[in-house]
């Protein structure tokens, strides 16, 4: 991708009245974002929910020059600006609607990786959670899967760390810019992500504070991001509750570590778990089955398989699944696929008799 487009990505996120979904809209009608600084007045007129005063500010150098600039900063800080359509925007958090326009990071391209697994919980962390925390990052390393969470204190740090102790990349989503890490006191720990194999990720520009208001949206890209995401300890209310309630809605397989029922760190698990918002987490073994991830994923060769002999829709299905590697319930199957959820099931039972597909709980299909 021309680098230049991510300069005019960043004047839209600059320009006033524009939010992400708004940008991308225009985005969507003039094919690039530059298209939309060189289009003409009326054009984007015709646009819905673009007014004269958008169109003003969007025929103004100054965003442009301003984009410039903040380019060139986070260059020298070595800190890439990546659009939401860069082949270096993480793989799932692609997939969900209320997804940032760009997003800021620093470090290596695990965040492409399908195999990523957020763990989060409450900065007031007990002994038993930590322990949790440390048998979950041990066991994924045979997934080779990505561990992500936010750097907080708690469980969040005790994940990273756990992962870097397995030599298991991580990656921290901060709530601020990616010059100032925070809190302070796990900078040690930052580095050493980038050291290997993980890294750092934003939505928000170098220079910005980890102010109270953001915490909730960086707990949504963390949800985003993830192919799973589990949560070990919770009180009733907090980030952790917040970041699983996103991922429920985002459709992510959400896990919760059961705990004591007289402890208030557990009460958030529990209700996650009462109210079937969370599978229940016992160890490993529930998230291979519910993800369809077999140890030694890593080593098996991939199957070579002629889809010749197999229907056009049996073909469409194959290559659609083959798009979401985590898979795809019936109905979202049926509407991507544009065949009847009936017609749908029939070629599923053929393609997952010939072992190409397999089915998972809750009318999920995933490609083998």
């Amino acid at each position: 991708m021309n680098e230049d487009e991510n300069c005019y990505v960043l004047a839209l996120k600059l320009t006033p009245g524009i939010g992400d979904v708004l940008a991308k809209q225009l985005i969507s009608y003039c094919g690039s974002a530059s298209a939309i600084f060189k289009e003409k007045k009326g054009a984007l007129l015709k646009i819905p929910n673009i007014g004269n005063k958008t169109v003003t500010a969007l025929t103004s150098a100054s965003y442009l020059s301003e984009a410039e600039k903040m380019i060139t900063n986070c260059e020298k800080q070595k800190i890439a600006v990546v659009p939401y359509f860069h082949p270096d925007f993480p793989v799932k958090l692609k997939t969900v609607n209320d997804a940032p326009l760009l997003i800021y990071t620093k470090g290596k391209s695990s965040f492409k990786n399908s195999k990523m697994v957020g763990i989060v919980g409450t900065r007031n962390a007990t002994q038993y959670g930590k322990q949790i925390t440390e048998n979950i990052a041990q066991e994924l390393v045979a997934h080779e899967a990505v561990v992500v969470s936010g750097l907080a204190y708690g469980i969040d740090i005790t994940a990273h760390r756990a992962a870097l102790k397995n030599d298991i990349p991580t990656v921290a989503v901060l709530a601020g810019g990616l010059d100032k890490i925070y809190p302070s006191v796990h900078k040690k720990s930052a580095l050493e992500m980038l050291d290997k194999d993980g890294g750092w990720i934003s939505e928000y520009p170098p220079g910005t504070k980890p102010e109270a208001h953001n915490f909730p949206s960086r707990n949504r890209i963390i949800a985003g991001m993830s192919e799973a995401l589990i949560v070990v300890e919770a009180a009733q209310k907090g980030g952790a509750l917040i970041t699983a309630n996103i991922a429920y809605s985002y459709n992510r397989e959400v896990f919760a570590v059961p705990g004591n029922l007289e402890h208030q760190y557990s009460a958030g698990c529990n209700a996650l778990i009462r109210s079937q918002k969370a599978n229940i987490f016992t160890g490993i073994r529930d998230l291979e089955y519910l993800l369809g991830w077999e140890k030694g994923d890593a080593e098996t060769k991939k199957v070579i398989v002629d889809l010749a002999n197999y229907s056009e829709n049996e073909q469409k299905i194959m290559s659609i699944l083959e798009e979401f590697k985590t898979g795809l319930h019936l109905d979202e199957l049926s509407w991507k696929t544009q065949i009847s959820v009936n017609e749908a099931i029939s070629h599923l039972l053929t393609l997952e008799f010939d072992g190409l597909i397999k089915s998972l709980p809750g009318k999920r299909y995933v490609r083998v």
